[in-house]
């Protein structure tokens, strides 16, 4: 029986699989986090859902938690961005 070469996984994959991660805390403030499109260029917009929507503070969320986490972990991501 041949063996299985697993495909390694797209960008996308890899911020989708941070994202699953980082979602647990953000829906335990109820609210959630969706990932819209990962660019070329390594930029992620996201859309916040719920109590993160127009919410002051998901601002800093944003970039003192989901974005160095996601940067931390997926080399290629450079900035992620907030979209309506």
């Amino acid at each position: 029986m041949p063996a299985t070469v697993e495909q390694p996984q797209s960008v996308r994959e890899r911020v989708q699989d941070v994202i699953n991660l980082i979602r647990p805390s953000v829906q335990a403030d109820g609210g959630d986090i969706e990932l819209v499109d990962v660019t070329a260029g390594g930029v992620v917009p996201i859309r916040f859902h719920g109590a993160c929507h127009g919410w002051p503070s998901s601002t800093m969320t944003l970039h003192m938690g989901i974005e160095r986490t996601l940067r931390e972990k997926v080399s290629e991501v450079t900035q992620v961005v907030p979209v309506p």
